[in-house]
């Protein structure tokens, strides 16, 4: 039982489920107005919090060393705070189904990455499916954009910077992962150096941090502080054993359970075009996905 949890595989799914919750919970949160960067802390405090207690029971909490640090800090930046920060101030001007979609199309600019980078080669039918990704990413974001109602054309181009952050920190955490460090450690590690970013961003926009704000959606945001802890044992433990590519699949996983949230149980409805953009870029990153099955 314990070599099927440990298998990319299924960390992939179950990686991809969590993320998910992420873009319905961050509608709440926006349409109950809580700031969306105190909302992209509660994520790592959550991550940070439920980790510590773990790795201090196991006694495997060790202070980062020089090569460490330099991971910690860069990760977070690209892979946390930037990211979730465009995340929750997109969802709620676009929509959770709408940044979902966006959301899965990091695979498809991780994999262009690794090419750049020399981590993965991609066969011929690897490079379809980056252009099909970016077709459907293309038949969205104009069909959502040219509805009556879509956002300024700002929260649009926010959307898409957020697979390209998502990319970047996917390439950067395999390229330098610490020799023999733990994911729980790195993981751990991270989300805490990203709180102490968001309670510095907070303090010089705000003045203060506006934890009141927590109160306008409580349920909310212990459901987001919890799956956040939950979501990064798993997450970086498929980082160490399937790599950036392999990873960055989570992001289709995660628009799928985003999308079907968003239509059933948050009522947002999308036009046939964007269902169209959303099943094409599905074959795209199929398609990439059998052609790394192909490579192995």
């Amino acid at each position: 039982m314990n070599g099927v949890i440990q298998r990319p595989v299924f960390l992939l799914l179950v990686t991809g489920v969590l993320v998910g919750f992420n873009f319905p919970l961050g509608k709440i949160a926006g349409d109950a107005g809580t700031s969306p960067m105190l909302w992209a802390m509660i994520v790592s405090v959550g991550a940070s919090g439920m980790l510590f207690p773990s790795l201090i029971a196991k006694r495997r909490l060790t202070l980062p060393n020089g090569t460490m640090v330099r991971y910690v800090i860069i990760s977070a930046l690209i892979s946390f705070v930037i990211p979730n920060i465009l995340l929750f101030s997109v969802i709620p001007h676009a929509g959770s189904g709408y940044t979902g979609l966006m959301f899965a199309l990091s695979p498809v600019f991780t994999l262009a990455l690794a090419v750049m980078f020399r981590l993965n080669m991609p066969n011929r039918a690897g490079l379809v499916g980056i252009a099909i990704g970016l077709v459907g990413a293309t038949i969205v974001s104009l069909t959502y954009g040219a509805a009556p109602e879509a956002p300024p054309m700002i929260w649009i181009i926010a959307a898409l910077l957020i697979p390209l952050s998502l990319a970047c920190g996917n390439v950067y955490r395999t390229m330098d992962w610490p020799s023999n460090a733990l994911p729980d450690v790195l993981a751990f590690w991270s989300h805490a150096f990203s709180v102490t970013v968001f309670v510095f961003l907070l303090l010089i926009t705000k003045g203060a941090l506006p934890v009141s704000e927590l109160a306008l959606a409580p349920s909310a945001a212990l459901a987001q502080a919890v799956v956040a802890g939950m979501t990064f044992p798993v997450f970086f433990r498929l980082q160490q054993k399937g790599g950036p590519v392999l990873l960055s699949q989570i992001g289709y996983v995660a628009a799928a359970v985003g999308l079907i949230a968003a239509t059933f149980l948050l009522g947002e409805q999308y036009s046939l075009m964007t269902w169209i953009g959303a099943a094409v870029i599905a074959v795209g990153i199929a398609i990439t996905i059998a052609a790394q099955i192909a490579v192995r």
